[in-house]
């Protein structure tokens, strides 16, 4: 089969497109033919090994899963002897993040209890954008935020991946979304809910004075005390994925933050999980939320696909047909 390899750190020019063994799947372990992956930001991590301490989790001197692709929606072709859940022929979509990755090929061995069926009304190039992007946004909104119907919630970011999946999953919890986009995003944000918008290419938003109950930092850009300031009592300010210079401030700074006064500040990690699987896919088969699809790129072109994401403008997601 053909597969995308990545066999040390660094900038898209070191992935490789080679052939390799088709894999089989154990007692527990579905065989998927893929059909379509996304890239995300822990792509771009395992890719490049920034920041540096990812490589105690991905591999301290090289990549310690050779095929990348977290993200995968596909056709199951083959199941191990202990799998009950799904069947050959079964079209399903799952997060590979926590089982080694390797979407980025045609087939790929995954474990049954993170997968989950494909939505009916999306293709499976839709499908594929949404099991990391979805889950983060929703495990950060449910678990982290707390979040209740009501509350107003600031999404800075909100034109990638995780930003489009929150302004929704925010919106169909019953909450007031307000979403920090760039000029170009401003449509985009309102067609999918967002009940205000704020240009950031023209309001500093330094110079904003509404307050929020939940503000989710999608590569978030302002310094942690422009959020505190925008924060109410009781206020959380969650930070997912982006500048990693963000994250450290958040991780150093929190516990203070956070001590001197009732606001809390975070950062989060998803984690894959088949429950909230499910849940997206009920979501988007009753209308609720939908993917944003910025561009499609092939398998072979997938190095393309790295260097137009790593520029930071996607609308939504970048999805690998393969």
């Amino acid at each position: 089969m053909k597969a995308i390899i990545s066999e040390r750190y660094g900038s898209p020019d070191t992935l490789i497109l080679s052939e390799v063994p088709v894999p089989t799947p154990k007692e527990n372990q579905v065989l998927v033919r893929v059909r379509a992956s996304s890239i995300n930001f822990g792509n771009y991590v395992l890719l490049s090994g920034k920041p540096r301490l990812a490589r105690l989790v991905f591999g301290l001197m090289k990549p310690k899963y050779p095929i990348p692709g977290g993200d995968m929606a596909g056709i199951v072709e083959a199941v191990g002897a202990n799998v009950t859940r799904f069947h050959t022929g079964d079209e399903v979509f799952g997060d590979l993040s926590s089982s080694g990755f390797g979407a980025f090929a045609e087939y790929v061995v995954v474990d049954e209890k993170i997968l989950a069926l494909k939505p009916t009304n999306l293709l499976f190039t839709e499908a594929a954008a949404v099991p990391m992007a979805a889950t983060t946004a929703l495990q950060a909104i449910r678990d982290k935020g707390k979040l209740k119907i009501g509350q107003k919630v600031l999404i800075q970011g909100a034109s990638g991946g995780v930003g489009t999946f929150a302004i929704q999953i925010t919106k169909a919890s019953g909450a007031e979304v307000t979403a920090v986009v760039s000029t170009r995003n401003v449509e985009i944000a309102k067609s999918i809910g967002a009940d205000k918008v704020i240009d950031y290419k023209k309001v500093d938003i330094k110079n904003h004075h509404q307050t929020y109950d939940l503000i989710l930092g999608v590569n978030g850009s302002q310094s942690i005390t422009t959020y505190k300031r925008m924060l109410k009592e009781n206020g959380v300010f969650i930070h997912v994925g982006g500048e990693s210079s963000q994250m450290y401030q958040t991780m150093v700074q929190r516990s203070w933050l956070s001590m001197t006064g009732k606001k809390k500040f975070s950062t989060f990690l998803q984690r894959a999980n088949q429950k909230d699987l499910e849940l997206m896919k009920e979501l988007i088969e009753e209308g609720k939320i939908k993917p944003v699809i910025d561009s499609v790129y092939s398998l072979s072109d997938v190095p393309d696909a790295f260097r137009y994401f790593e520029q930071g403008h996607s609308q939504g997601k970048v999805i690998i047909e393969i």
